[in-house]
């Protein structure tokens, strides 16, 4: 039940629910259900949908559709799921450090060249 997510930057829930084989009005109930899943809203409230968001729906199809569990159930293995996730902040602070390195030795080169 693995999904290919289209290399695009938003998606509109008709092709999210598409994507995920799904009625869009299952993928606005997962959204009130899971706050992992926040889409955009355009000026004219249509749901926008970032890749992380589609993530977190695929995430979630899996877990009630091909593992069974219920609402509770996968709300609490998410849960499970992001505190096991501090092991990537420990990385991404080693990326934000090398960037904010980065960004100092650029700014001493505009400074040279100014």
């Amino acid at each position: 039940m693995d999904i290919e997510i289209p290399d695009k930057t938003y998606f509109r829930i008709g092709e999210v629910g598409k994507i995920l084989g799904v009625e869009p009005y299952v993928v606005r109930y997962w959204e009130t259900e899971f706050k992992t899943v926040k889409p955009i809203r355009t000026k004219s409230e249509q749901r926008l949908y970032r890749r992380k968001d589609l993530e977190a729906l695929a995430l979630i199809r899996n877990l009630l559709y091909r593992d069974r569990f219920t609402i509770a159930g996968a709300k609490k293995k998410i849960q499970e799921l992001h505190r096991e996730a501090p092991e990537d902040s420990a990385a991404d602070e080693q990326c934000r450090e090398k960037l904010r390195s980065i960004k100092q030795e650029l700014k001493a080169i505009r400074d040279l060249l100014s």
